[in-house]
């Protein structure tokens, strides 16, 4: 049976920070990863065009340490400031329910409407009720404006396509505060090469052990995991599992998780978010927008498209399918899906929408190695819900992940951040996050 220093289970990029950072202090590390390869949610296909099928965005790269490291590994980033479904800020191509693109003062009327009710918005989640959705906040916001119903309409499609595409949820599920870290500082950009670049730099030189599922984890006499390859102790571990394999019961864990952990675990979710890219022969759409955006109920699922043509020069657009279009899709066939997305396509451009000629769809909310893409607060959730999951548990149990932090949760950061709070707290002491790529 080995014995090492620390386990740290997941290869995603939390659970490899934190080992990168154990292993510089000179810690022996062990990392344990359920999958064939390292990354976790941060996953490209390169059966053609390198194509992220998990993380795509840095959501602002000002003060970002992922900013940071992608920098200092060499990796080109495209700027495509539109991923945090800002209403304006870049060319956005709207078009109304009647499948007619917006003029110009027309779109910035809507966004200027958006923006307004945002502004209201904070403070009636400041004031609402620690049941209460994002759907009763944003109707409150929405009521405040006296607003005709056409005009209220197209901003409450707006707020709950927000919901669906920031979090992957139907907006009555989501908690009050469950967006209040939709902000961006700086660019968004994206990732020509592949974000999985980040996971395969950070695990160069460490000790990771594929096809290594854990089953359970003691910490009675200090820490002793399960696999089907066999046993492993350590001095400590860090669990950078997903809330959804968390949640499964997937991982035993004895003695259970302390109440502080376990009831914060109890209001954090999984969602259901999908990523539908169609590569096109020609483009149909017109030059120079980043996004095209429809409104009205034909977008119940299908309502915004993005132009990623500059990362490979080939006509692609991408969609998601978030909340009830993730679930509606589960178990359609990738034909059927690609003609319910053309079919809103052809509302807008016509007989110009041809046939896709390369199709990639994900499936994240049946991984049984996430059961989702990333973690929303429930009902009744509050944000320290996000740090007290991560609460240090006997001085020895660390949990972390992009769902235990604070303040940018669900994102690459999040987890990056994450497992070097984590790796401070094995070591007892404070580590510089740039020494997670100071050797590049």
């Amino acid at each position: 049976m080995e014995h090492v220093d620390t386990i740290v289970v997941g290869a995603g990029v939390s659970g490899l920070s934190a080992a990168r950072l154990l292993a510089d202090a000179g810690q022996r590390v062990i990392v344990l990863e359920a999958r064939d390869r390292v990354g976790g949610r941060v996953h490209t296909d390169r059966t053609g065009a390198a194509t992220d099928r998990g993380a795509s965005w840095i959501h602002g790269v000002t003060d970002s340490p992922v900013a940071a490291a992608a920098a200092a590994f060499g990796m080109p980033m495209v700027e495509f400031t539109v991923g945090g479904y800002q209403p304006d800020s870049r060319p956005i191509a709207y078009y109304g329910p009647d499948g007619v693109r917006l003029s110009d003062e027309a779109a910035r009327a809507f966004a200027a409407d958006v923006h307004t009710v945002d502004a209201t918005l904070r403070d009636v989640i400041a004031e609402s009720a620690p049941e209460a959705s994002y759907r009763d906040v944003t109707d409150a916001a929405l009521a405040r404006q006296g607003w005709d119903a056409e005009r209220t309409q197209r901003v409450r499609e707006y707020l709950e396509h927000r919901s669906e595409e920031q979090y992957g949820v139907w907006i009555d599920d989501l908690a009050a505060h469950g967006l209040d870290d939709d902000s961006i500082d700086g660019d968004e950009v994206v990732f020509p090469e592949g974000y999985d670049v980040l996971p395969t730099r950070l695990a160069e030189g460490l000790d990771v052990r594929l096809d290594h599922a854990v089953t359970a984890i003691d910490r009675r006499d200090g820490i002793r995991i399960r696999t089907a390859h066999g046993e492993f102790t350590a001095d400590a571990a860090v669990v950078t599992v997903p809330v959804g394999v968390l949640r499964s019961g997937a991982v035993e864990f004895t003695p259970p998780l302390p109440a502080v952990n376990a009831d914060a675990l109890s209001r954090l979710e999984m969602n259901a978010f999908e990523k539908v890219f169609l590569r096109f022969p020609e483009r149909f759409w017109d030059e120079g927008v980043y996004a095209i955006r429809q409104q009205g109920p034909e977008g119940r699922w299908w309502h915004s498209w993005y132009d990623l043509t500059a990362l490979h020069g080939e006509p692609t657009l991408l969609t998601f399918a978030a909340g009830p279009a993730a679930r509606g899709i589960r178990d359609g066939s990738d034909e059927e899906v690609v003609e319910s997305v053309l079919a809103q396509l052809r509302r807008l451009f016509g007989d110009r929408v041809a046939q896709p000629v390369g199709v990639i769809r994900t499936d994240w909310q049946d991984d049984p190695w996430s059961h989702g893409s990333y973690a929303y607060m429930t009902l009744g959730s509050t944000t320290a819900d996000h740090d007290d999951l991560a609460t240090p548990i006997d001085g020895i149990l660390h949990l972390a992940g992009e769902a235990t932090w604070t303040d940018d949760p669900a994102t690459v950061p999040a987890a990056m951040l994450s497992g070097h709070r984590a790796a401070e707290r094995v070591l007892g002491r404070d580590v510089p996050i740039e020494r997670l790529w100071a050797h590049a």
